[in-house]
């Protein structure tokens, strides 16, 4: 019995000298100074759209490098399923470099850059063959629409923008809505290659 009873009164000294500092450590921090933390400034229209156009970049990028260059120029079509129609229908390289030629037609009248002429047709340009070369060409065309995205203001977003007959900011954020719908495409490209979306992955994964 007495080492049981000196195992008992053994474990209650622990739980008060346990408590005792927990008490000692919330009175400390109680009496702590507050360190005041830096306001966060307030949004405005170009950082909201500016945070949309993150988003929308971070998926598709995503989508487009997790697809192997050896499947960049597959199309739904080479499966040649019974009752579907994909004839004619982009690759995913094309997909890709359909949506930074867009960003760039859609977003340079913000920004004043001209628009290249070998961009036009909505491919993009035909020498671009690699996955690297056509990753460097996305990468670039939402750079423009971060430019696109930091010169809106309340004062200008309802303006007509240059060379166009929509607002600044119907274009600023249709850019955003056009990328999602091909993103919907991308994603089917994957699935059909047996790859899960990134943004579809389990975090482990």
């Amino acid at each position: 019995m007495k080492p049981i009873r000196i195992f008992f009164l053994f474990s209650i000294l622990i739980l008060i000298v346990a408590a005792w500092a927990q008490g000692t450590g919330s009175a400390r921090a109680a009496s702590a100074p507050e360190v005041p933390r830096s306001p966060q400034p307030p949004p405005t229209i170009a950082s909201t759209v500016d945070r949309e156009i993150s988003s929308v970049e971070k998926l598709i990028l995503e989508t487009a490098e997790a697809m192997p260059e050896d499947k960049f120029n597959f199309s739904p079509e080479s499966l040649q399923i019974p009752g579907a129609d994909y004839k004619g229908v982009r690759t995913f390289a094309l997909e890709v470099k359909h949506i930074a030629a867009s960003n760039y037609a859609i977003w340079s009248p913000l920004t004043g850059d001209k628009f290249p002429e070998n961009f036009i047709g909505g491919n993009g340009p035909a020498e671009l063959k690699t996955k690297a070369e056509i990753l460097k060409f996305l990468k670039d065309s939402f750079a423009l629409g971060h430019q696109a995205a930091a010169r809106l203001t309340t004062e200008n977003m309802l303006q007509t923008a240059e060379h166009s007959k929509s607002s600044r900011l119907h274009l600023a954020t249709f850019g955003v809505a056009h990328a999602f719908d091909h993103y919907g495409q991308m994603v089917e490209y994957l699935r059909m290659n047996g790859i899960v979306p990134p943004a579809s992955r389990e975090k482990s994964d």
